[in-house]
């Protein structure tokens, strides 16, 4: 099912790309005591550090630090080989180094992986797997995460910069993306990974498990295939692209999948990629939002606010009863 959603007005935006995903002209005001050129300029970078992720980050204890809006790939493509998509030790540090959140009753555990306390054995969780965007971790993954913990869901986020090859697949403050076509492949490897390794947790129901991802990790969240999962969720991703690989839906006839998309989405002016993933779904228990008016409709990352938390939580209400 597909619907518009109106968004709320109230936020501004300030975006100027020419890039190989598309182009929004840049918005500003300006302030009379400074150079009009040098004020939108910043005004612009300022914006962009704010609004445009998903963005670098490194994780303490689960909890990121630092939020550089740097492309965060070291690795050329050059060096890189098709087993390194699928390498065993590479999945492993995707997954030693994920952000995890717990909703004991004692409180919320923020962790990463590896250094995970003993979690008691006495209760199993619903578990939501959420898959970062094409630049890492960044402030909004631990907002995204937080979140999912207080609906009572455990949470697992790999982080796919823990791998030792790693090449940059974009450029958030220039809204370029694609820049490293297998990186797609890397990130269902690492779903995959995750899902597996999720289910052998004695805290984890095996049965309940959600996979959720934004931009990059809503591509992978809508391509992946292989282990069942019981819904999917996609934030900033319309499921066109000029790439097959990258296009449609892979979630099994029963997947209930949600995806909320901006109609003007910067990253999504290129025409191969706008639309929406209504056309791809298979069943009615799934539905396709489209944000259509006010700010909302020019946003990426659209859990960012309220209104779109609301249509998620309820989604995972309707389709897990948490």
């Amino acid at each position: 099912m597909k619907r518009p959603c109106p968004g709320k007005t109230g936020c501004l935006m300030c975006m100027s790309v020419d890039s190989l995903w598309g182009k929004k002209p840049g918005e500003g005001k300006q302030m009379v005591t400074m150079n009009r050129i040098v004020v939108i300029a910043a005004v612009m970078t300022t914006l962009a550090i704010c609004f445009l992720g998903p963005f670098n980050g490194q994780a303490a204890d689960g909890v990121t630090t630092d939020n550089s809006g740097n492309p965060k790939g070291k690795t050329s493509p050059s060096e890189m080989q098709s087993t390194d998509w699928s390498d065993p030790e590479e999945l492993k540090r995707t997954w030693d180094d994920a952000k995890v959140r717990i909703p004991l009753d004692t409180g919320v555990v923020k962790a990463t992986m590896k250094n995970l306390g003993q979690i008691p054995r006495d209760r199993k969780f619903p578990l939501i797997i959420y898959m970062h965007g094409c630049n890492g971790f960044w402030a909004g993954t631990d907002r995204r995460v937080d979140f999912l913990a207080e609906l009572n869901f455990a949470v697992i986020a790999p982080n796919s910069f823990a791998r030792k090859k790693v090449p940059t697949s974009c450029e958030p403050l220039k809204h370029r993306g694609g820049l490293y076509r297998p990186t797609l492949i890397m990130r269902q490897y690492e779903a995959a990974y995750t899902i597996q390794e999720a289910r052998k947790l004695a805290w984890v129901d095996g049965d309940n498990i959600i996979l959720m991802g934004l931009s990059q990790g809503g591509i992978t969240t809508a391509t992946f295939s292989g282990e069942p999962v019981k819904a999917r969720i996609i934030e900033g991703w319309g499921c066109h692209a000029g790439w097959p690989e990258y296009r449609g839906l892979k979630a099994a006839k029963n997947e209930p999948v949600l995806s909320l998309v901006s109609e003007k989405d910067p990253w999504f002016q290129n025409p191969m990629l706008q639309g929406d993933c209504g056309k791809f779904m298979l069943n009615d228990q799934s539905e396709s939002v489209v944000f259509n008016t006010g700010s909302l409709r020019y946003r990426h990352e659209l859990l960012e606010y309220e209104e779109t938390k609301s249509i998620v939580k309820a989604f995972i209400k309707k389709h897990t009863g948490q």
